[in-house]
C-alpha cells in the first residue's frame, strides 16, 4: 500500500503525525493485534517521542501523548506551528531545519524550557508568541536574527532566557552555575544537538 506508512492525506500529499508512525519510531511491541490495547496505554505514558526526518508536513494527532516532555520533529517539512496545546506538559521541543515562517500558537505550552527553531524561515519575530518559561531558545540561521536590536528585544521579553542561539546570556548566569547548567538540565543536550556544538560542548 504506497503512502500507507505516512499516511498521505489527498491534501498535495500532507504527511501527518500518526499514532502508528509514533509506534513505530518509539515503541518496540511484536506485531500482534492483542497487544493494541497495551499499545495506547503505553503511547499515553510517553515522555520522549522522535518523529525526526519522517517528511511530516503537519503537527497534529498528538492528544494521546499526555505525559509528553520532549518531541523531536527536526529536519521534516512543517510549515506552521500548530495543535501543541494538547500537550501542556512539554518542556523540550526541536523544530528544527523545517519550513516555518513564523512564530505562533506557543503560549499554550506553559512549561516548555526548550525551543530550537534554527533553520527555518522566519523573518519577523512576534515576542509575546514565545512561552515565557523559556530558559533556551536557538533561531540560528534564521533572517529574524539580523533584525536591529534582536537580542536585546528577545532577551527583553523572555526573563528567564538563559541562552540564546547558543550564546548564555551573561547577565543572568552566575560564574560558578556556567559549567554545570545546560547538559544536566537537559540530558537530551548530549544527544543530537552536542554535535553541532564547538568546543563549548
Amino acid at each position: 500500500m504506497p503512502g500507507a506508512k505516512l499516511a498521505q492525506s489527498p491534501e498535495e500529499g500532507d504527511v501527518c503525525i500518526t499514532e502508528a508512525l509514533i509506534i513505530k519510531r518509539n515503541l518496540t511491541f511484536p506485531e500482534d493485534e492483542d497487544l493494541s490495547e497495551k499499545m495506547f496505554h503505553t503511547i499515553a505514558e510517553l515522555q520522549t517521542v522522535r518523529l525526526d526526518r519522517e517528511g511530516i508536513t503537519t503537527i497534529r494527532n498528538l492528544e494521546s501523548l499526555q505525559n509528553l516532555h520532549s518531541l523531536y520533529l527536526q529536519a521534516n517539512k512543517i510549515q506552521r506551528i500548530e495543535n501543541l496545546a494538547c500537550v501542556p506538559s512539554l518542556r523540550f521541543l526541536s523544530l528544527a531545519g523545517n519550513r516555518i515562517r513564523q512564530v505562533e500558537n506557543l503560549r499554550d505550552l506553559p512549561y516548555l524550557q526548550f525551543l530550537d527553531l534554527s533553520e527555518n524561515l522566519i523573518e519577523k519575530l512576534k515576542l509575546d508568541e514565545f512561552p515565557q518559561s523559556l530558559l533556551i531558545l536557538n533561531l540560528t540561521g534564521n533572517s529574524c536574527t539580523s533584525q536591529e536590536g534582536y537580542r536585546e528585544l528577545v532577551t527583553g521579553a523572555l526573563p528567564l532566557l538563559m541562552d540564546l542561539d547558543k550564546q548564555p546570556v551573561l547577565e543572568r548566569w552566575d560564574s560558578d552555575d556556567e559549567d554545570k547548567a545546560s547538559d544536566e538540565e537537559f540530558p537530551e543536550l548530549s544527544g543530537p544537538f552536542c554535535s553541532e556544538r564547538g568546543p563549548s560542548c
